[in-house]
């Protein structure tokens, strides 16, 4: 998936080992039995929930299944107590910068040749607030 989704993969066995660290950050998005789409993150200095990859294949796009992954990871996020959400987006992505800004992050800053082309990645950050689980509940 990681191949059919990016440019620049990142390698499977990092991807392993983030799923072995912390595995209550990973989030998967099933269709008929089938992986389709999935999240993965991490604690950063023990106080931000750090974004390092979200997929859905492209032929399972635009049916709102980034956005429900994206929740997901915030809520597990939010339940570890932690306030904020960071992630890196390649400038060039149009649909995953538009997905994040409609979901309340924000452009905090730019990394220069953050890909192995040069090119630039938005560092984009959401302040999480309360749980929103418990908030639903109400």
């Amino acid at each position: 998936m990681e191949v059919r989704c990016f440019e620049y993969p990142y390698p499977a066995r990092l991807l392993f080992a983030f799923i072995v660290l912390f595995p209550e950050y990973y989030f998967v998005a099933e269709c008929n039995d089938t992986v389709v789409g999935y999240v993965i993150g991490f604690v950063e200095r023990g106080e931000v929930g750090h974004i390092a990859s979200i997929a859905v294949l492209p032929e399972y796009r635009g049916r709102g299944l980034g956005k429900k992954l994206l929740g997901a990871i915030e809520d597990a996020f939010r339940k570890k107590g932690l306030r904020e959400a960071v992630l890196e987006v390649s400038v060039k992505n149009k649909i995953a910068i538009n997905l994040y800004l409609s979901s309340g992050y924000r452009i905090v800053g730019r990394m220069k040749n953050y890909y192995p082309d040069g090119s630039d990645a938005f560092i984009m950050r959401k302040t999480l607030g309360e749980n929103k689980i418990k908030e639903e509940n109400k």
